[in-house]
């Protein structure tokens, strides 16, 4: 018996690990900051950006005999909110689910005050998963934030209507709604491979920007590769070839095979790069 209790960890009387960092007080945290202000404020100018630029410039497509998704901007708000869906997925999006994910941990350590939570005592895990969970709700919200700001300046410019298709046809607005939903959840899933790469190199650097910009040059990189068309099916495990997947959800009818390949390649690749996170910073020696 007494063996057993010199075994046990002594706690305080009412210590619960899974009450240590609440998600409502990290995710207040974050919103203050002002690298959240300044993204969300970005994203929210976009819509604007595009709007100013389609007008000075007599709109899309109106210098070419083409027809794609962004020649369909100014046919209604539905429209406007896909093309700027199209016009940030490739790049502008990656970039706060980058941050959002890739400073969280880093920073802390940069402000040398990772120790100091973790003497609280916050459990590692417990940590790791508070600033997991806030950075991909962050990273959630800037993704809804775009289309729904870009579907409002839309509708007031260019009037409330079907989502027209650049193949033909078009489609009602309750299920442009839905269409432009699904749109904005494969994305998400699809940009899972950044936040966790950029998850896991903020478990293993002291620098932000270090985290964030290898995260975000990484999937640069992958755009890249997925450009060689000599790789030939190599490409299929580039998360990066399945990034524009979502535009068969813009089609007459709805195609779920690529994005379906497409998730599961990014969930799986995600959830191996979380685990090393949390299995490297399990072991990790925190001194910052």
């Amino acid at each position: 018996m007494s063996a057993t209790l010199e075994g046990r960890a002594e706690v305080a009387d009412g210590y619960r690990a899974g009450r240590t960092l609440p998600l409502r007080v990290e995710l207040v945290r974050q919103l203050k900051r002002r690298r959240t202000l300044v993204m969300y404020g970005i994203l929210v100018a976009l819509p604007f950006v595009l709007l100013i630029a389609f007008q000075l410039g007599g709109g899309p497509g109106s210098n070419n005999n083409q027809t794609g998704l962004m020649d369909t901007a100014t046919l209604s708000g539905a429209n406007f909110a896909a093309v700027n869906l199209f016009a940030s997925a490739g790049f502008l999006l990656v970039v706060p689910v980058a941050l959002f994910c890739g400073d969280t941990v880093a920073s802390e350590a940069s402000w040398s005050s990772l120790r100091y939570l973790l003497a609280a005592p916050v459990p590692r895990a417990r940590l790791l998963w508070s600033k997991l969970v806030v950075g991909l709700t962050l990273s959630l919200g800037a993704m809804i934030l775009l289309p729904v700001v870009a579907l409002a300046v839309g509708t007031v410019a260019y009037g409330w209507g079907p989502l027209e298709l650049p193949t033909g046809g078009s489609l009602a607005p309750g299920t442009a709604a839905q269409r432009l939903l699904i749109t904005v959840a494969y994305i998400f899933v699809s940009q899972l491979v950044t936040a966790a790469l950029a998850f896991w190199l903020s478990t293993r650097t002291d620098a932000p920007l270090g985290a964030v910009g290898g995260a975000v040059g990484l999937t640069i990189i992958g755009n890249v590769l997925d450009s060689v068309t000599a790789l030939g099916d190599w490409r299929d495990f580039l998360p990066a070839h399945w990034q524009y997947a979502w535009l068969d959800a813009v089609r007459p009818r709805l195609d779920w095979s690529d994005m379906i390949q497409g998730t599961s390649l990014s969930i799986t690749l995600a959830l191996v790069l979380f685990a090393l996170a949390f299995r490297g910073f399990a072991r990790k020696d925190v001194v910052s």
